[in-house]
């Protein structure tokens, strides 16, 4: 049994090193969202510094794992099996859970996953314990619920707080400096320098530092007691620094992003390393006391009260998780896809808004505008005007490719280092992930980022952010208790079963993501089309983005059309949901596609914007309606079949899948053209065309005089489907035609 215990420890171990790379690919969005969206250095610097601060914060922890040691439960009640199911199944809970998130960009908290996850398996077993013990030792007794809800309302204090002083102090800030800061640094530049470099000194001293391995009581008590001098004499030197990098031409602003960014890196390595390797150093420490204190009592009689009292971790431990964050922070590409979700919901510019509307969205948006209304009415003309000035766009100074300014990077992380140096102070659990992410969404919201035309999509991003974190809780405790509960009643067998489930989900995980990084090669062209300035680069990507519109359109109209009509006539329910389903997503997608390509447009000559913008609405508008033709003739499809009415005849369906066939091979011919930039048979595409909608015309002609000769309803509703779908089939014939002219005179030499 020994092998068995020291191989669930060694596996527990690979585990960590799995949620080691989840989990910063995760959380990378607390310290490289405000450099990364400002391009206040070139990326690999910026990655560089965030690395350095992860492995100084890694190597430098205290290794006070509490939380995964006693802070959810007492250990003296639990025996070594019991912990080792526990910790097994956190493991397995946390991996997963954090690789689903990253895969979809969502930044969650790691502090509420690991809380939930050890809540959740603690409960499962003192709930069974406590029965089989007659309640002799209560069950409130074994659980200690007081972490989990300092949690809960750390979401609650971070999630509004941070969003308010993010706004407030974004909005004085650019009243001050406005979006051409440059002409207003004369004297402002030393001051918000200093203020903003001390605060971030102020939260490496309260947060960053305070637990880390080389600060003894006499060094916390001393900076206690001297922090109102330390904050004084930083203040007064980080001035006056600040106006001599302002007279040498060097960036203040740059200075405190990449400082700031320093800071949160070393902090979160720091003090969210427990997150990682907590558990795992927990679970060998419980291994060490049994293998030395438990072998002739048995491990399922082996109380751990060991746990109770504080345990310092290997340095060789600390130095490998921080190899291993860095890797993850330099390799991983979901990091940055965590990172984009941010940077996407706070960019100055209307872009590739990711998320749809929703109706809280829209309600708060309408109850917003009104609000907006009336403080603008009851507000003097003069003062009114003088704010106008100041938040004047014209001139703003914006780094190619930027999402936001130097202002905006820099209030972002003054802001959020202070707001969780503050709450440790005051021991509020204020969430690092929370702060940093509301107070981007805040700053952005007094920047005016969020315009009319985005505000409801943003912030129905950042409401489904914060639904996620809610989510992360329920979802994490569920799971452990479930997985848990397994362990205790199935054994070992389960645990392997389990493990190798794990593999598989992140395996199938990554292979999905691989697979949809690789289906979004449009964006890699939007991006590329937004960041240019040669206005005729500009247009050759916008053609090239539209061609890829069209054609993969054309090509999905094909194949949906097809499994719709085949589908319906072999009664397959199950393959027409499927293509229902994959027309509600395919108008998504489409929608999408065409506010980047507007965005496109827009930044094109303008003489050549006039001339092309008639044919652009043309072709958006009837690729659009190739969807809608979709979705016409598939919901009744589907509605007959449910319904289990009559099937198509034979005789119908021997004249209507020659028709079918054709336009299938109409729609191909299109895309082949459309992929070529070759439109000079498309005269002879359009007769075929024609001829097509002649025929289905005659074929549905004749449908309506059968169908003037049926007695009886049990077949009309068949004859009626079937009239839809010949109806259709004529409409998106006719839409195809008008597509291909729209795009052959799109293509046309430039005017």
């Amino acid at each position: 049994m020994d092998v068995i215990y020291l191989s669930i420890i060694i596996f527990i171990f690979l585990l960590a090193i799995i949620d080691l790379w989840v989990g910063v690919s995760n959380d990378a969005v607390n310290f490289l969202n405000s450099a990364l969206g400002a391009k206040a250095a070139p990326f690999k610097h910026i990655i560089v510094i965030a690395a350095i601060g992860v492995f100084l914060g890694a190597a430098m922890s205290n290794g006070m794992m509490d939380i995964a040691r006693h802070g959810i439960f007492h250990p003296q009640y639990f025996y070594f099996t019991d912990l080792l199911s526990i910790f097994f199944a956190v493991m397995i809970t946390d991996v997963i859970l954090l690789d689903i998130f990253n895969s979809l960009g969502m930044p969650t908290s790691t502090t509420v996953s690991l809380v939930f996850e050890l809540l959740g398996g603690t409960v499962a077993l003192a709930i069974f314990k406590s029965i089989s013990m007659d309640g002799a030792v209560p069950f409130a007794e074994m659980v200690n619920t007081e972490k989990a809800f300092s949690v809960i309302l750390g979401i609650f204090v971070s999630v509004p707080l941070a969003f308010f002083f993010g706004a407030l102090v974004q909005w004085i800030s650019r009243l001050i400096f406005t979006f051409n800061y440059k002409k207003h640094l004369k004297w402002s530049i030393a001051l918000f320098g200093g203020v903003a470099a001390t605060a971030i000194v102020y939260f490496m001293l309260i947060k960053g530092v305070k637990d880390l391995s080389f600060m003894t009581s006499d060094n916390k008590l001393w900076i206690h007691e001297h922090t109102t001098q330390i904050i004084l004499i930083c203040f007064l030197i980080f001035t006056a620094v600040s106006q001599l990098l302002h007279i040498l031409k060097v960036s203040v602003f740059k200075m405190i992003v990449l400082l700031g960014t320093f800071a949160l890196a070393t902090a979160f390595a720091g003090n969210d390393l427990v997150n990682f390797i907590g558990v795992p150093l927990a679970g060998y420490s419980s291994y060490l006391d049994y293998m030395a204190n438990g072998q002739g009592i048995g491990a399922d009689n082996f109380l751990m009260g060991s746990l109770n009292g504080p345990a310092k971790t290997p340095i060789i431990f600390l130095l490998a998780a921080g190899g291993v964050m860095v890797i993850s922070l330099l390799k991983s590409k979901k990091a940055h896809n965590v990172v984009k979700t941010s940077l996407g919901l706070s960019s100055q510019e209307d872009g590739n808004e990711m998320f749809g509307s929703s109706p809280i969205a829209r309600t708060i948006v309408q109850n917003s505008s009104k609000f907006s209304h009336f403080i603008s009415k009851s507000t003097p003309s003069c003062i009114k005007k003088w704010i106008g000035k100041r938040f004047d766009k014209e001139d703003a100074i914006l780094a190619e490719g930027a999402s936001f300014d130097l202002v905006r990077a820099s209030v972002n992380l003054v802001i959020a280092s202070l707001l969780v140096a503050l709450g440790t102070s005051l021991k509020l659990p204020l969430s690092t992930t929370y702060v940093t992410f509301m107070v981007a969404m805040g700053s952005s919201l007094a920047d005016k980022a969020w315009s009319r035309e985005s505000a409801v999509f943003r912030i129905t991003g950042v409401v489904s952010v914060i639904g996620g974190w809610f989510i992360t809780a329920g979802a994490a405790f569920i799971c452990c208790f479930i997985v848990t509960t397994l362990f205790h009643f199935t054994g070992y067998w389960m645990m392997i079963i389990m493990a190798a489930l794990a593999v598989y989900i992140l395996i199938h995980n990554n292979r999905k993501y691989n697979a949809k990084e690789k289906a979004e090669k449009e964006d890699t062209l939007f991006g590329k089309m937004m960041k240019s300035e040669d206005k005729e680069q500009v247009w050759q990507m916008l053609k090239e983005h539209i061609r890829t519109t069209v054609s993969e359109q054309l090509s999905f109209t094909g194949n949906a059309y097809h499994r719709i009509t085949k589908s319906f006539s072999e009664e397959n329910i199950r393959s027409l949901k499927r293509a229902c389903i994959a027309v509600n997503t395919d108008r998504d997608a489409l929608k999408r596609s065409k506010k980047r390509e507007l965005l496109g447009l827009q930044r094109i000559d303008r003489t050549k914007g006039i001339a092309y913008t008639t044919w652009f609405h043309l072709l958006s508008n009837n690729t659009m309606q190739l969807n809608y033709c979709l979705k016409r003739m598939a919901e009744p499809c589907k509605e007959h079949l449910e319904n289990n009415f009559n099937p198509l005849s034979n005789e119908c369906l021997s004249e209507f899948i020659p028709l079918r066939d054709e336009l299938t091979e109409l729609l191909e011919l299109s895309r082949q053209m459309v992929i070529s930039n070759d439109y000079q048979s498309s005269g002879d595409l359009i007769v075929r065309i024609d001829r097509f909608r002649v025929n289905i015309s005659a074929l549905r002609d004749k449908h309506a005089y059968r169908m003037q000769r049926i007695s009886g309803s049990d077949k009309l509703n068949i004859f009626i489907v079937y009239m839809n779908m010949l109806q259709e089939s004529m409409e998106i014939g006719a839409t195809l035609k008008h597509l291909m002219i729209a795009i052959s005179k799109f293509e046309e030499p430039s005017v």
